[in-house]
């Protein structure tokens, strides 16, 4: 207690607890947290103007890539279109031959008249009585359907035309090109004139 002048005691004073205003503190940390609120919003605005860079640049890419894409589906378009298909009809000269047991020549060659006149392809044929030989064009795919007719045409025809029950003893089939070649290098079969039947 202290002492007032008439000897009184006078209460002690105690010390000041009032709080330093918020505003006075803010006003003390206030550039240094303005600074950082900058230097946030700044490192945010650069982060989402990263984001929508990379954004565009794939989004250009996936374009640039489809376009790409577009045009080389359209240039391979317009080299198959130019391209000759290769599952064509093509020409393929056959010769077969057949042989089997002896039958009269006059048979063996009526037989082989009608043959010609069932399949309008046929060049020519020759015959014996025990073997002939039959020259045609066959328009075929490829040449494994060209032999497998000419593989089936004795058997197919052989009770329409009355053929003799002869077996196949040999197939040569070759495309018109190498029939022209082998013409021209003076090798190839004898040209087929007269067309019919003739003996060997």
């Amino acid at each position: 207690m202290a002492r007032t002048a008439g000897g009184g005691s006078a209460p002690a004073l105690a010390p000041s607890s009032t709080p330093v205003p918020s505003s006075a503190a803010d006003e003390a940390g206030g550039p240094a947290t303005r600074a950082a609120g900058s230097s946030a919003r700044a490192a945010g605005e650069a982060g989402a103007s990263a984001t929508r860079a990379a954004a565009e640049e794939r989004a250009l890419t996936s374009v640039a890539a489809g376009e790409e894409r577009a045009l080389t589906s359209v240039a391979a378009g317009d080299r198959y279109q130019r391209e000759e298909p290769q599952d064509l009809p093509r020409l393929w000269h056959v010769t077969l031959s057949v042989s089997g047991d002896e039958a009269p020549l006059k048979e063996v060659r009526r037989a082989l008249e009608q043959l010609a006149h069932d399949h309008p392809f046929l060049l020519t044929s020759r015959y014996a009585n025990d073997h002939a030989e039959i020259r045609y064009w066959e328009e075929a795919r490829d040449l494994h359907d060209a032999a497998a007719v000419a593989l089936r045409l004795w058997g197919e025809h052989r009770q329409t035309a009355g053929l003799p029950p002869w077996e196949i003893v040999g197939l040569e089939v070759i495309d018109r090109q190498t029939y022209h070649q082998r013409i021209a290098e003076g090798y190839g079969p004898p040209p087929a004139t007269p067309v019919g039947a003739h003996p060997f």
